[in-house]
């Protein structure tokens, strides 16, 4: 018997009308039209909407707004002049509250359809009581158009700068570096890097700001090369400097065709090559390479309620993937005795640089991959809580089979990434779910932010 070929209800050029169901993790809308699904990139649930089918495979299609017929009640007015072009920012227009509602559903999906899990347990909201001007960072893309410099970031999918002077979730101070330096580099006309040839010199810019201590730090990104000796008098004014509260500035060398921002070499040009963030009573060291949270406010929640999990248990502390070590850190003033691994080695300095800077000698670094540190199981020995906070890909299959055989008493799985944080809980038999805490590190995004605790049965 042929197999019956399937019917998709649309082609590309279609113009259909849609009603917008929900919201992807994407942050694109979700519709159905005749039981094929659709997705509705800038659009909300509740909206319906005029749409053009731009592209369609066996499983689902892609669609652009041409009108929209009806808005959601839930919508509100964006803030950001190139909302929505530049995508940073996908539902900066959907009220706050449904924000968050949205994603706390992506974790209760990701655990039931992509775990398999039957959590009993209730999934706790912990909203951002600054959902506009926290970003503590900002990795500025640059390109050349006609005699001016774009700065800003790639609209999405695409490698087109979307210049802007406003970024309404970045802390107001980063932006007027950034605006500075937009100066400096058109009054010097500066050489812009062009990826598609891999030519010029400026390939981008990074400005990372501490709110609680007023400090700064640059990096300029380039090719091989040096800057003008004009430029660098200028860059390098002690005056300018002191009012943006800049620490030193660091020329960063990237030689490689690669959308990684940073290279491998760094030269600072003025100052140190770092400054100190502060949460809490904890002053940071950190670097311009150096992996922090770039949500400060929130940061101080996530280590609270991960710092409650763990008081009054016995035992040492693993915390895995460690970062800078924040987490080793706080759990480690609170009395605790930690064990941080990490295998980025500016991560690892920058931890020993802040444990010393906050006279906290309860708290070891190594810098080694996890999996050969699940090796050394005498120094492991007294570990009874194991931290895990993985990058979006989750734990490797080695990584978790090492957790496991640690047999530890409970695991506080820190997660920005639902799918792989309910693949990965999966594969944890023996243990139980015992808290869910959804923790909004990136208001006006798509972006989730979770902490489980598991204890073992």
């Amino acid at each position: 018997m042929a197999k019956q070929k399937l019917e998709i209800p649309v082609r590309v050029g279609d113009e259909v009308e849609l009603e917008v169901e929900s919201l992807a993790s994407s942050g694109d809308g979700v519709s159905h039209h005749h039981g094929y699904t659709l997705f509705v990139p800038h659009s909300l649930p509740g909206d319906r909407v005029k749409a053009h089918v731009t592209k369609t495979t066996k499983r689902f299609g892609v669609t652009r707004v041409v009108a929209r017929l009806h808005s959601t009640p839930d919508r509100v007015d964006a803030p950001c002049a190139v909302f929505p072009e530049c995508g940073g920012c996908k539902i900066q227009d959907w009220d706050y509250a449904r924000q968050m509602a949205f994603k706390v559903q992506q974790v209760q999906d990701a655990l039931a359809h992509i775990g398999g899990l039957n959590i009993a347990v209730e999934i706790d909201p912990v909203p951002a009581d600054m959902p506009l001007y926290y970003r503590n960072k900002a990795n500025y893309a640059i390109d050349r158009r006609g005699r001016n410099a774009s700065i800003g970031f790639y609209r999405q999918g695409t490698h087109h700068v979307v210049d802007h002077v406003e970024c309404h979730t970045l802390m107001e101070p980063i932006t007027h570096i950034k605006e500075w330096l937009r100066e400096l580099i058109e009054s010097h006309s500066l050489s812009i890097y062009k990826e598609q040839r891999h030519t010029g010199f400026l390939r981008g810019l990074v400005v990372r700001h501490s709110a609680a201590t007023g400090e700064a730090l640059v990096g300029l990104v380039t090719t091989p090369g040096e800057f003008s000796k004009k430029f660098l008098s200028n860059l390098t004014d002690e005056g300018t400097l002191k009012r943006f509260g800049i620490q030193g500035i660091v020329h960063n060398i990237n030689h490689a065709k690669t959308n990684i921002i940073l290279g491998p070499e760094n030269i600072t040009l003025w100052g140190q090559d770092f400054f100190r963030e502060k949460l809490g009573e904890l002053e940071f060291h950190l670097s311009l390479p150096s992996f922090f949270q770039v949500n400060p406010y929130q940061s101080v929640k996530l280590y609270g309620i991960v710092q409650s999990w763990v008081e009054g248990t016995a035992g040492a502390v693993l915390d895995a993937y460690c970062g800078n070590g924040g987490i080793s850190l706080w759990l480690a003033k609170a009395g605790c005795e930690v064990v941080g691994i990490d295998s980025a080695a500016s991560n690892i300095e920058d931890a020993e640089q802040s444990a010393r800077l906050n006279g906290i000698t309860t708290c070891r670094f190594w810098n080694l991959p996890l999996e050969r540190a699940f090796q050394l199981k005498e120094e492991l020995a007294a570990v009874k809580t194991v931290v895990i906070d993985p990058p979006r890909k989750g734990c490797s299959p080695e990584v978790v089979a090492g957790i496991l055989e640690m047999k530890p008493d409970r695991i506080i799985y820190v997660s920005c990434n639902p799918a792989t944080l309910a693949r990965d809980l999966s594969l944890m038999p023996g243990y139980a779910v015992r808290a869910i805490k959804v923790i909004d590190m990136f208001p006006q995004t798509q972006h989730v932010e979770a902490a489980v605790l598991l204890e073992r049965e």
